[in-house]
């Protein structure tokens, strides 16, 4: 199976393909990689030439320099991507579209295209902007674009229940989603690889209101709590910002992840952090109850967190038991779970179309 699969540069979604793509590889599938949003940094780079090395001609990555259809100057998001990725397409004679993008389920091809839609703009303000966006251009263009791709996807998938029921609120569109959950793998041997100690760690966007951060504000409870992550969406790509392995090591030195999102359509980070041997405190909100179940301990509010957290340091075993918990969901949320249902929709969809293509030749040969 030969999958172009479309990707940005910006937090969790580039995570997420890069582990789909790396498993499609080993799994001895080819997959075009097609970057979008801003230009790679150094070690998405990298991590493209591994790529190359391991699978030679199997993969290949290309980087466009095109907005992201939630930025601001979305005007660029589709039609400066169009042609590019229909060129793509054609000279690696891909089977399938896979996109992280909806706009790009617009692609006026015959192939197959997945949509999958990690997050968006309408479900956001839903929690983060309650009296809604001013009417204005970029608005009306942000939703010309996931209508349009949405309308010409031939799949659209969410990673939970929760993103499914969202998205097809603000476009009726999305109403046949199917439901993936994300997955994520993380080397166990390296968990206890640096010296735990009892301390609280929340990453994130910092200037993202959606990560609910405010909570911490002023917070001195008897766990100390540590708190990383980019203050403007410009040092994300900056050289000082926090490599994927500086993460996964502050997980694996830490005992508690509090996962404080107001709105989170599923959220790699704390199962990043399940997964390095953290329990996961986590905000009451309706998608992490949907993705941790009873493997996560709850709090509504700045003094509950704080007596949470108070509560871990006074008692170890139950501290303990939380770790293991969480580590035992997350192992239940690995990339192979993933990668089998992307495989499977995948599959579906190209007999779907094998299948109309014969009844096509047998209708016209009638």
């Amino acid at each position: 199976m030969r999958v172009l699969l479309t990707t940005d540069t910006i937090g969790g979604v580039w995570t997420f393909t890069k582990d789909l793509c790396s498993s499609l590889l080993a799994y001895g599938h080819d997959v075009a990689l097609v970057s979008v949003g801003r230009l790679p940094s150094a070690a998405q780079r990298e991590w493209c030439v591994r790529m190359r090395a391991f699978a030679g001609p199997r993969f290949r990555y290309d980087a466009l320099d095109v907005p992201l259809e939630w930025m601001q100057e979305n005007a660029r998001a589709y039609e400066a991507a169009e042609r590019s990725l229909l060129q793509i397409a054609r000279i690696f004679h891909a089977d399938l579209i896979h996109a992280n993008q909806f706009c790009f389920g617009a692609l006026p091809t015959h192939l197959p295209k997945v949509v999958t839609a990690h997050s968006d703009v309408l479900s956001w303000a839903e929690v983060c902007r309650p009296e809604g966006f001013e009417d204005s251009i970029w608005l009306r263009r942000y939703c010309a674009l996931v209508n349009a791709g949405l309308r010409g996807a031939t799949a659209i998938v969410a990673p939970t229940q929760w993103m499914a029921r969202a998205l097809q609120r603000g476009f009726p569109a999305a109403r046949n989603t199917t439901v993936i959950l994300n997955g994520r793998t993380i080397d166990g041997t390296r968990v206890d690889s640096c010296q735990r100690v009892l301390q609280a760690v929340a990453i994130g966007r910092l200037w993202d209101e959606a990560k609910g951060f405010s909570v911490l504000a002023g917070m001195e409870a008897a766990m100390p709590i540590v708190v990383a992550g980019e203050t403007t969406l410009e040092d994300a790509a900056a050289a000082g910002a926090l490599s994927e392995e500086e993460v996964l090591a502050l997980f694996r030195c830490s005992s508690v992840y509090v996962a404080t999102s107001v709105y989170e359509p599923f959220g790699l980070a704390p199962l990043e952090a399940a997964l390095c041997g953290c329990a996961v405190v986590a905000n009451d909100i309706a998608s992490l109850r949907e993705v941790w179940g009873d493997a996560a301990i709850y709090y509504r509010g700045a003094t509950q967190l704080h007596g949470v957290l108070d509560r871990l340091v006074e008692r170890p075993d139950e501290l303990r038991c939380a770790r293991l918990r969480s580590q035992r969901r997350g192992l239940e949320l690995s990339v192979e779970k993933m990668v089998d249902g992307y495989l499977e929709l995948y599959t579906e969809l190209l007999l779907g179309r094998v299948t109309q293509e014969r009844q096509g030749v047998a209708a016209y040969a009638g």
